[in-house]
């Protein structure tokens, strides 16, 4: 029995039971505690002693373990005294507990061994193009960019004139020159609700600035303390305008696997129903028809 010996957790045990005498508890050398007619085994505590501890922190986890046990068993026949007139409800109880544990566990086995409840892009776009009605937006979303420098910054013209070119080589020297210069360039290229976007900005929240939505692709401009802020809104959809896949793909995902795992397990039960009534393991015997 590795570090810990047999003497010492019978010592704890002894410590455990309040002192009681030792004949009312150890019925043989391998009994560490007793209450009533339950016994914990030595074998028993060596196996939930973590194999990491050693020397005295083995002998300190047994003696709180075996505590513990003690007390657990009290406790049970203390509720089986108390409880005893509703026994019988609690043992229904337990068992419908293990039922469901069981059914939830043999679907599950259905569902990991059915194709089917496998989710593929192609089946995510399908469904989408089929309930695009149903993913409405609930708010306004945007994608788009902004950029901060300090408003005594020479060349900022400069930078806001290649900001708004078309060109790719002028705004790869946009970019360039803001990682030089360590300016706050934030792009947003995926969907950003409007409020977020707005927050990067010197706004105040008694205003509106709906109207920076009109002027989609527009290199905009505000100021404040001395920063000068370039911002561009390049994608809106408004609320109430249908949902980007992109953005109700995880949605789709969670409504397909939920269809499909119903299904599995509905096919499943279909099989088994008819496969025991045609062996005769389970009847019918009365029809609800008659």
């Amino acid at each position: 029995m590795r570090i810990l010996s047999k003497i010492a957790i019978l010592s704890l045990a002894a410590v455990a039971v309040a002192c009681q005498e030792l004949p009312n508890y150890f019925v043989d050398d391998n009994t560490v505690a007793r209450v009533g007619r339950k016994e914990l085994k030595l074998s028993d505590l060596e196996q939930v002693i973590p194999q990491s501890l050693t020397g005295a922190d083995s002998i300190n986890f047994a003696g709180a373990y075996i505590d513990r046990w003690i007390v657990k068993q009290l406790k049970l026949e203390e509720s089986e005294l108390i409880f005893s007139a509703s026994a019988s409800d609690i043992e229904r109880k337990v068992e419908e507990y293990h039922q469901s544990l069981l059914i939830r566990k043999i679907e599950q086995y259905y569902i990991d061994n059915e194709p089917r409840t496998i989710i593929t892009d192609a089946d995510i776009e399908e469904y989408y193009n089929s309930h695009k009605s149903e993913f409405r937006l609930d708010k306004t979303i945007v994608k788009g960019r902004i950029v901060s420098l300090d408003e005594k910054y020479r060349q900022r013209e400069k930078l806001y004139d290649m900001m708004r070119s078309p060109k790719a080589e002028r705004q790869k020297d946009f970019t360039d020159i803001c990682i030089k210069n360590g300016f706050m360039l934030k792009e947003f290229t995926e969907w950003t609700e409007w409020g977020d976007f707005l927050a990067m900005l010197p706004t105040s929240r008694s205003r509106n600035y709906d109207s920076f939505l009109s002027k989609r692709g527009d290199v905009q401009k505000m100021s404040s303390d001395g920063v000068v802020y370039y911002f561009q809104i390049k994608e809106v959809l408004n609320k109430g305008d249908i949902q980007p896949l992109e953005l109700a793909r995880e949605t789709i995902a969670r409504v397909l696997s939920t269809q499909r795992q119903s299904e599995a397990i509905k096919g499943r039960e279909e099989i088994i129903k008819e496969q025991a009534l045609a062996n005769g393991h389970a009847r019918i015997y009365k029809s609800t028809e008659d």
